[in-house]
């Protein structure tokens, strides 16, 4: 069953149509008509060989492929929704081998171990840490704005404190993270002819992180610091990750880590430049429901998939072994069963049942509290170094079947 109320070959994954927007009113239209439909591709154009997917666009039936893993797998054909065509199914199944692409059991031994390092105690640790951090980037931002009627607030700001985060966590050395994000962002561009990135170049920015990363990890099992890394590998076989696992997990901080926290400080940026009532409010109380209506309003991911297991029905629709299911979070973000007036930029939005960090299931976020603390430091920053900025141009959108990225912001000190 197709959507009726969409045009025909209408797609949510076209990266042409997620560079310029997301479709909000055509997930409004599927919610009401058609919430779960099959959306039809030309043959292979995912990089799946197969001839589509089911789209899912309610809040209720995202959660529960979510929370049904045994009936909904993230291995068979990984999370990602859209790769290029032109991706060998060897390509893909080597992404098997980060956490995001686990099923149980597998992923849930990867996960008990790897959280050691997300645990609230362990968050606590870097806050103070974070919060100099986020001083010195915002500083840093306005002095070297002096002179110049605006800059680039995703390079100048948002980008800085997620890759200092991860820096801080796994003890990757600071003057390093220039090429963690190198290489994350070549991971996640390559739909995006401005980066002239193509898959291979991806690849190969992936096995330099876990190049890297198993480096680190070699040396902190020789010599253990007080991090991540030490926790996570200094005694293998005891419950710990192996030096390749450990590359793996980095792949996954370093772009689900680190891409999603910068766009969605990017995108709440924005808003509170869009909606300057809300700015105000802001500088003004700091309301700790703030973080979780950023999130909600970005949804950074726009979707993920899920792969059927076994015949089974979602929706009133009847789902086949096989089929790719996507989970479509940008939509239940906006789902009016649960939110009030979902278009509505609210930071005093309570209570906020959001997806922006997974359906819940065994792959809701592990990072999230490290998430929460990194948004609400950067912002406590910008009131307090920069209250008065203004938006000095239009967003400029990452070309990207899944992500809801943001490249460039110009914004007026």
């Amino acid at each position: 069953m197709r959507c009726p109320h969409l045009p025909e070959g209408f797609d949510f994954t076209d990266p042409d149509l997620l560079q310029d927007r997301v479709p909000y009113p055509e997930f409004a239209r599927a919610r009401q008509t058609a919430p779960v439909f099959w959306c039809p591709q030309p043959h292979g154009i995912a990089g799946f060989g197969d001839d589509g997917y089911w789209v899912v666009t309610r809040h209720a039936d995202v959660k529960y492929v979510s929370t049904h893993p045994e009936l909904f797998s993230s291995t068979t054909n990984t999370a990602v929704i859209r790769f290029n065509q032109n991706i060998t199914r060897e390509q893909i199944e080597v992404q098997r081998l980060i956490m995001l692409n686990m099923d149980p059991p597998e992923h849930t031994r990867v996960r008990q171990i790897v959280q050691r390092g997300f645990t609230p105690r362990a968050v606590r640790s870097l806050e103070d840490a974070l919060r100099d951090r986020a001083r010195r980037i915002v500083d840093t931002a306005l002095a070297a704005s002096e002179g110049h009627d605006s800059f680039d607030f995703v390079t100048n700001i948002a980008v800085e404190l997620p890759l200092q985060a991860i820096a801080e966590l796994i003890g990757v050395p600071q003057e390093d993270r220039a090429k963690i994000f190198d290489w994350s962002n070549k991971m996640a561009a390559y739909d995006d002819p401005e980066y002239a990135i193509t898959e291979e170049i991806g690849a190969e920015a992936a096995m330099e992180i876990v190049s890297y990363a198993m480096n680190l990890a070699a040396a902190r099992k020789e010599c253990p610091a007080k991090d991540i890394v030490s926790t996570l590998v200094a005694a293998e076989g005891e419950g710990n990750l192996l030096a390749d696992e450990f590359g793996f997990f980095v792949i996954l901080l370093a772009v689900a880590g680190n891409e999603t926290t910068r766009n969605a400080i990017s995108h709440g940026m924005h808003a509170f430049l869009t909606h300057p009532d809300q700015w105000e409010l802001y500088k003004r109380e700091r309301p700790e429901t703030t973080a979780e209506e950023i999130v909600r309003w970005a949804t950074p991911v726009v979707s993920f998939q899920r792969t059927a297991t076994q015949d089974t029905e979602l929706g009133g629709q009847k789902i086949k072994a096989g089929d790719r299911v996507g989970l479509f979070y940008s939509s239940a973000n906006n789902d009016p069963e649960l939110f009030d007036d979902p278009e509505r930029f609210d930071i005093l939005r309570d209570p906020n049942p959001h997806l922006g960090f997974g359906g819940g299931g065994p792959h809701f976020c592990l990072g999230k509290s490290l998430a929460v603390l990194e948004i609400n430091l950067i912002f406590n920053a910008i009131a307090d170094a920069l209250p008065n900025l203004t938006l000095a141009g239009d967003p400029r959108r990452l070309r990207s079947a899944w992500l809801n990225g943001i490249k460039e912001l110009q914004v007026s000190p």
